[in-house]
């Protein structure tokens, strides 16, 4: 707004730079033609997003002596912000007299520097990047290891910083069209290479670390064959069998064998071959020697081919398995990416030979892995319920943590539209397909507008998106004309003002028509997904979207704030939004969020322990992380919520319902503040306090909050989502126990309909609702419908469970008990027929339902399943785990055995888990905060 100004006043609106309280703050636009060969301001606007992914990588890596710096990126009012932490020294001299490793002009003249490579090196392995050479412009071979735009400055403070992190991760092919280059045949019937608006769409480090894992596995099994080719084709001992096995876990570990010989391998493996064809007549002792040297000389030479033999086959399998997967080396397991391999511009020494080849090689499968496994293995996750998308951040959340890059959003819908139960996600799907091309006409069309009109244009913007009336028209302010009169005369005065100089009226002719044109364009080249709607009404009935949560959504993702109050959004001759609705613009800032690491470790040692059925000692270990959190990141933050609520759930198990109660109460208040009062963790934190209330017979209490939780899921999400069976089936059970049955019927019935559409007829959760609608049902005296219900539960738990189940055998004995009942009151019913009102009529035994009995319920629903156990069957199971984890891990130590096909973590074996006495977590708990090397090891 010129509150700042410029270092460079006299440069050109978009190309000026700033510095305020010694941070660097710079504009997201292609200055001096930078990326013009990547895409121009399009590149120039995703750049700084990807250079924090690359801030973010190194940071978790933290190596020692290696510094990046501080980066933010802020999206305000259409613009993209880019601030950093200033490299002590860096505006004394000029740049290119600063890099002293990297290079400058996209890879033209690089510079290399051995202290950075040192640095580099240890966090190229966990990083999966590839130390790879680049001819310079002398025509020189440089040593680099990271992309050729990364840069190296020695600060004045001594320090090695690294910075322009942009390209740290390979490129997706998927969307960089190359002459020459093929894709695999899955990508092609995608519809693969498209053309993207940059060339600087990357793979993200949770795909590559997906890929990796995966190929470490493909490796195993390979390997497991070719040990079961050698041991069927000639007898082999245990001993050699062992040392095999043990050179095989060191190549894959990316080790060298402790007693390989290092040769060339294709060498050794025919040398070692035709040593053991000949290894016979090498063995035959000459009939001259003596009787004694003899037999010495043949023990010799029979174990030399023993152990040539067992070289041969290490290596041999060993080579095999590596061929089989890809590996950049044919001796041990290597998967690292060269992220310049398809960078423009980069020369590279040998690019036809062989080694090159497979770099680029193994790019591209990372990027068929991501389109055959990563979004099979996402929609298969949904089908199975353990993922649940309540809105698009969450959407996106999910999608991240498999490796899904935003911009296959519109593969993922297609392939969740074949799938009628996954409709929910689907919807989900398009409704942020809409709101991120709308996102991207926001940005500029607030490029164009002035600070006076920021309220109208916004409101304007709104209208034409959202609202049904055809015809809007901005509320300009009384004054505008006058100042647009003056413009002229400001003109030197707001020549320094960056944001101010772009005055102009084009925002106010957008219309609706525009509008959803422009969006559905979006839609289709960002996304390659057909939007069939032209305007909000129509978008509503096709897709069974609701106007709130695209308002919701659309302001979350531009950081728009609106007047709380009841929109129409179906008047067809008014507006939806004027100029007093817009309430303030925030910016959207993206930054790394710092880490406790001690106190990490402690809750996820925590968890571990709870896990195991140790539920004291875990509590321990949570409480004191809790401290650690409090005193590393003071009183409000989401991982102190998380804390609070896994503590309140432990205090419940453990038999403390009222300190339960007191910490979901600072979870509550926490994530309302911390993540929003309209949050999918709040609306989940909710639910838990209405369950802790109702245990502390606070009735009405964990009504409210249900009805809370509720209500917050239908502007979120809408009515049509199976949470809200959830939600129903807990206000069903609580109202039920009040009394209330009529009302109850109707909630409990629509949480039957929602899980019978999205979990199918035959759900054990079906067969929940079933037997809950019977329990109301009996209680208003109408045995007939409870019966029906009852008889479904029955059969549901008999094909899924069987006979013998103690599920079954309950609902068999709830089925008798509701046949007697039924038959007393018919014949009461025929004796009033017959007798007329002289019938003496005997009391029906219809008892309400006891709040133990209620809550027994909540409790299964929502996912605590308490275990009648002694303390001594619990020691018993507790030492069982004990031994079971001690072999093991022993196991693990002694050999990291090959795992066989369907094994989940290639590195671990799995552990069996011992269910504990007292919970089981349900399908509809929210996890706690995890870290994915942690889970695996786990």
């Amino acid at each position: 707004d010129g509150n700042v100004m410029a270092i460079n006043p006299g440069e050109e609106a978009k190309m000026q730079m700033f510095i305020w309280n010694n941070i660097f703050f710079s504009l997201g636009f292609d200055v001096k033609d930078h990326y013009k060969d990547y895409g121009g301001d399009y590149a120039a606007y995703i750049a700084p997003s990807n250079d924090l992914k690359g801030v973010r990588a190194y940071n978790g890596v933290d190596i020692e002596g290696l510094y990046t710096l501080g980066t933010v990126v802020i999206d305000y009012r259409g613009y993209r912000v880019t601030a950093q932490s200033i490299i002590p020294g860096i505006l004394e001299r000029e740049q290119e007299q600063s890099v002293v490793y990297g290079s400058i002009d996209f890879g033209k003249s690089v510079v290399t520097n051995d202290r950075y490579l040192e640095l580099l090196e240890k966090s190229s392995k966990p990083l999966k990047i590839l130390p790879h050479k680049v001819i310079n412009d002398q025509n020189e071979e440089v040593q680099i290891i990271s992309s050729v735009e990364c840069k190296g400055i020695v600060g004045n403070d001594s320090r090695y910083y690294v910075l322009d992190l942009l390209r740290t991760f390979p490129p997706d092919v998927n969307f960089l069209p190359m002459d020459g280059e093929d894709l695999s045949e899955e990508c092609k019937l995608l519809g693969f290479p498209r053309k993207h608006k940059h060339k600087l769409a990357c793979l993200r480090q949770e795909l590559i670390d997906a890929f990796a894992e995966n190929r470490y596995l493909l490796f195993m099994r390979h390997a497991a064959l070719q040990l079961m080719n050698i041991r069927s084709k000639k007898t082999t001992t245990v001993e050699e069998e062992q040392k095999i096995s043990k050179r095989l876990v060191a190549a894959a570990q990316g080790l060298s064998s402790p007693d390989l010989p290092a040769k060339d391998l294709q060498n050794d493996i025919q040398n070692s071959l035709s040593t053991a064809d000949n290894s016979d007549s090498l063995a035959q002792p000459t009939e001259q020697t003596a009787d004694q040297p003899a037999s010495q000389s043949t023990d010799i030479q029979t174990k030399e081919a023993a152990e040539s033999d067992v070289d041969a086959a290490s290596r041999e399998v060993i080579h095999a398995a590596c061929r089989a997967i890809g590996s950049l080396s044919d001796s041990e397991f290597d998967i690292r990416f060269n992220p310049d391999v398809f960078s423009p511009g980069v020369m590279h020494p040998n690019p036809q030979g062989d080694q090159f080849r497979k770099q680029k090689q193994l790019v591209k499968d990372a990027a068929a892995f991501l389109v055959s496994h990563q979004i099979a293995g996402f929609v298969k996750d949904c089908l199975e319920h353990s993922i649940t998308a309540i809105d698009g951040q969450s959407l996106c959340e999910a999608l991240h943590d498999r490796g899904i890059n935003m911009r296959y959003l519109g593969k993922v819908a297609d392939m969740l539209a074949q799938y009628k139960p996954l409709e929910h996600i689907h919807r989900i799907a398009v409704s942020d397909m809409i709101c991120r091309a709308a996102k991207h006409q926001f940005k500029v069309f607030m490029q164009g507008v002035e600070m006076l009109c920021l309220s109208a244009a916004v409101a304007h913007f709104l209208n034409c998106l959202l609202s049904a009336f055809s015809n809007p028209h901005p509320q300009l302010p009384e004054d505008f004309g006058l100042n647009m009169n003056k413009k002229k005369k400001n003109k030197k005065k707001s020549r320094h003002y960056p944001i101010a100089n772009h005055v102009d009226r084009e925002w106010a002719s957008l219309s609706p028509p525009d509008m959803w044109a422009n969006i559905k364009a979006e839609v289709k080249e960002y996304y390659d997904f057909d939007l069939n709607c032209d305007s909000s009404d129509s978008a509503v009935e096709t897709y069974g979207l609701q106007k709130t949560s695209l308002l919701r959504e659309i302001c979350i993702k531009c950081g728009v704030q609106v007047l709380l109050r009841e929109y129409n959004f179906d008047s067809k001759h008014r507006a939806t939004f004027t100029e007093e609705d817009i309430i303030n613009i925030f910016p959207i800032v993206k930054h790394v969020n710092p880490k406790a690491t001690d106190a990490y470790h402690f809750f996820q040692s925590g968890q571990v322990k709870i896990q195991q059925g140790f539920l004291k000692e875990g509590f321990e270990l949570i409480n004191e992380a809790l401290n650690l959190f409090n005193n590393v990141y003071g009183a409000m933050h989401a991982e102190i919520a998380a804390c609070l609520r896994t503590l309140a759930r432990l205090n419940y198990i453990l038999g403390d319902p009222v300190e339960a109660l007191n910490n979901q109460q600072k979870a509550v208040l926490m994530s309302e503040r911390v993540l929003g009062i309209d949050h999918p963790n709040t609306i989940t934190e909710y639910v838990h306090l209405a369950l802790y209330c109702f245990a502390n017979q606070q009735v009405s209490a964990a009504l409210r909050l249900m009805y809370r939780a509720r209500y917050l899921a239908l502007i979120v999400f809408g009515e049509d989502h199976p949470e809200m069976a959830l939600y129903d089936s807990n206000i069903g059970l609580i109202l039920h126990g009040v009394g209330e049955i009529d009302l109850s019927l109707r909630f409990l019935d629509n949480a039957l309909e929602l899980n019978r559409k999205y979990h199918g007829g035959r759900s054990l959760k079906v067969a929940l609702n079933h037997h809950l609608l019977a329990r109301a049902f009996s209680c208003r005296g109408d045995f007939r419908a409870a019966l029906m219900h009852e008889r479904e539960t029955y059969t549901i738990y008999k094909s899924q469970l069987g006979e013998q189940h103690e599920k079954t055998k309950d609902s068999s004995e709830c089925l008798k008990h509701l046949t007697q009942q039924a038959v007393v009151l018919q014949r009461t019913m025929n004796e009033i027929y017959k007798s007329g009102s002289q019938a003496t009529i005997p009391p029906l035994q219809i008892s309400p339902p006891s709040a133990s009995s209620v809550l027994e319920l909540i409790n299964v629903i929502n996912g605590i399943v308490f275990l009648p156990l002694s303390q001594k069957d619990l020691d018993k199971l507790q030492h069982r785990h004990q031994l079971l984890g001690g072999a093991a891990e022993s196991k693990v130590k002694e050999m990291q055995a090959i795992q066989p096909a369907g094994e989940t973590s290639p590195r671990t074996v799995a552990v069996p888990t011992v269910a504990t006495p007292t919970v089981a977590e349900g399908e509809n708990s929210q996890p706690d905060i995890t870290d994915t090397d942690d889970v695996a090891a786990r």
